[in-house]
């Protein structure tokens, strides 16, 4: 079983920037894909950005040079920075692990003010 806790979310003006970290604990496998995705209200979770543990990303277009994706293995941290914040950015944002199964973290709301 692996657990996950998101923090981080909040409200920010647009422009702004957020910062978003996801604490993997339990059974860890070494090759494990972490991402995050979010849920806007009325429509379909979407992916955000992966990160393999050897580092990899990847980004949905939406995000691509606002958002990084980063990681830190020794505490099984995956990260999001989220820069130039946009009102269509507001969502619960959800942590995903996959290893040998996959899980899901219980969100944080991030709300962009417009």
């Amino acid at each position: 079983q692996v657990q996950l806790v998101e923090s981080g979310g909040g409200l920010v003006e647009a422009g702004g920037s957020l910062r978003l970290a996801c604490v993997a604990s339990g059974t860890i496998v070494s090759g494990n894909t972490m991402a995050w995705y979010r849920q806007a209200l009325g429509k379909q979770r979407e992916l955000v950005a992966t990160i393999t543990s050897g580092g990899r990303t990847n980004y949905a277009d939406s995000v691509k040079g606002r958002f990084t994706i980063s990681r830190d293995n020794a505490k099984n941290t995956a990260y999001l920075q989220m820069n130039s914040l946009k009102a269509e950015d507001t969502a619960v944002y959800y942590c995903n692990f996959v290893g040998v199964r996959m899980y899901w973290g219980k969100g944080t709301l991030v709300t962009v003010s417009s």
